[in-house]
């Protein structure tokens, strides 16, 4: 089976997060066949797809999701973002590398091989990706242990590779906690600050403690944790007028030395260090994970260098993804196309990059549900 069809298809879908625009009849139409059984679940305004082949175990699921970011300006396109062209080698559209491209990919690997596969396949594909991510991935999975599906291994097909096909699989990702912090004062004249309390200088004092000293230095699988300042606001029109609040926002990048609970802890004891009158918000989009390297991630290193003669990074880098919530229920990696283009106008992949990744991914679902004895 070749991809391009598939991802043409997949393209014409104008799936915006959350619109499912289709998307997911094109991929029931393309698995029924191929023996899947298929499931619809929608939670909230979003709809998802669970389809499985197979009871026995090992369980391999390939986690992804067909809702895309706007194209933004047309004036930025060379091609209709959802006109799935096929010019001079790529094909052009919104998805095209993130990540309708995987998934049309892995389909296609499942349709070149033999029926009788040990163990069972299954497809775990959201549309709330691109969007808050709370009606997606981590409600499906919720289903799918209390329904028997918990998978024993995942592979999540993002646009990992940086420079060629294969070159970086992530095992892992940094967590990311924001945070809104207010500090309260008293407000009056600028002329009399005896009178007033200027939470102002308090809060340049917190910031300072807090962004003085790294976090840490680093971990064995991870780059150092970061706390980046992105707001400071007191919103005051006057200048001889001490303001009564002062905020910042922040967000922090952190390694599996960290947890959103021990941040939170760092972040109040900056501040009643200074005995501020504050208020903190905060809110974690993922907890820090890593997949241990072991059979799983050996198995996945091993048939990416077969298939494409490249010796893969082992990567933790960048920023979230769903594989966030998949590590709560397995071992999970991430694995797909060159991701130059994705959410950039005139988005696009190479056709034979793209006929490359199914070849791939043939690869390692072959020598991942080998890897186990199955029930």
């Amino acid at each position: 089976m070749d991809p391009l069809p598939l991802l043409q298809e997949l393209i014409r879908c104008p799936s915006v997060t959350p619109a499912e625009a289709g998307a997911l009849g094109v991929l029931e139409a393309a698995l029924v066949p191929l023996g899947f059984t298929c499931t619809r679940l929608r939670f909230g305004e979003v709809e998802n797809l669970f389809a499985r082949r197979g009871s026995r175990g090992p369980h391999l699921c390939f986690a992804g999701h067909t809702d895309v970011v706007p194209p933004g300006d047309p004036a930025g396109w060379s091609a209709d973002p959802f006109g799935a062209q096929l010019r001079d080698g790529l094909v052009y559209g919104r998805g095209a590398t993130d990540m309708k491209g995987g998934i049309a990919a892995w389909i296609a690997a499942i349709a070149s091989l033999p029926r009788d596969l040990p163990g069972s396949l299954s497809l775990l594909i959201t549309g709330d990706e691109e969007g808050p991510a709370i009606d997606g991935t981590v409600k499906v999975l919720e289903w799918m242990a209390q329904n028997g599906h918990r998978p024993d291994m995942c592979l999540v097909g993002e646009p990992t590779s940086k420079a060629v096909l294969g070159d970086t699989i992530k095992i892992g990702r940094r967590g990311s906690l924001n945070a809104e912090i207010t500090l309260h004062g008293i407000q009056g004249h600028s002329a009399y600050p005896q009178r007033a309390d200027n939470p102002v200088h308090r809060l340049v004092r917190v910031l300072h403690r807090l962004t003085a000293e790294p976090l840490d230095a680093g971990s064995p699988w991870f780059e150092p944790s970061t706390l980046q300042v992105t707001s400071f606001d007191v919103g005051n029109p006057a200048t001889n007028v001490i303001p009564g609040a002062a905020r910042a926002k922040l967000n922090i990048r952190f390694n599996d030395l960290h947890s959103s609970r021990s941040l939170t802890a760092h972040l109040r004891a900056a501040l009643e260090a200074e005995a501020a009158q504050y208020d903190l918000a905060v809110s974690c989009s993922g907890e820090s994970f890593l997949t241990e390297p072991g059979p799983f991630v050996e198995a996945l290193v091993a048939a990416t260098r077969q298939a494409t003669g490249t010796e893969p990074r082992l990567d933790t880098g960048g920023g979230t993804s769903d594989a966030r919530f998949v590590a709560q229920y397995c071992p999970v990696a991430e694995l797909g196309a060159v991701g130059a283009t994705m959410h950039k106008a005139d988005e696009s992949t190479p056709v034979a990059e793209l006929r490359a990744l199914a070849e791939l991914y043939a690869r390692v679902i072959e020598t991942l549900l080998a890897q186990e004895p199955h029930a």
